[in-house]
């Protein structure tokens, strides 16, 4: 029996990222408001485009949004079913996606997500490492925010 995805009459899978840094699928990490708060969620990249959905401590989103596999730079709204957008920002040098969340005048924040697949002894070395952006980046994100500080 064929699988869906063979199937002549449905349109090709878009081909997904080949960048290391940028792997479809299962991400997990966090985001920095009053506290650390979790959250899991399934990507696509692919094209300069990530989509998908997740669920944190809210309830469940989805992503839609844009990267750059040659400068790293990530941008996408998250939504709330049936509630609010949050913009996200981003930066991933190698280590998975961190950068500022900003909920407009309500506030803003920083995140990191993470493959999956690195483990959770990587994700949890990662959650305590604060690395230097890069130069581009410094005056677009701010160390206090990073680490959380409104």
């Amino acid at each position: 029996m064929p699988r869906p995805s063979d199937d002549p009459n449905l349109p090709p899978r878009e081909p997904v990222e080949t960048d290391d840094r940028f792997p479809s699928g299962l991400w997990k990490g966090f985001y920095l408001q009053h506290g650390k708060h979790g959250m899991e969620l399934t990507l696509t990249f692919a094209k300069g485009e990530v989509r998908g959905d997740g669920r944190d401590v809210i309830g469940d989103f989805l992503i839609r949004g844009r990267y750059d596999a040659e400068s790293g730079k990530c941008h996408w709204t998250k939504r709330y079913i049936g509630a609010h957008d949050v913009s996200y920002e981003g930066y991933n040098e190698g280590k998975g996606i961190w950068g500022v969340w900003d909920l407009g005048g309500w506030g803003r924040g920083g995140f990191h997500i993470w493959p999956a697949s690195w483990g959770v002894g990587h994700s949890m070395t990662l959650e305590e490492e604060i690395d230097e952006p890069p130069p581009s980046i410094t005056t677009e994100v701010s160390e206090e925010l990073l680490v959380g500080i409104p």
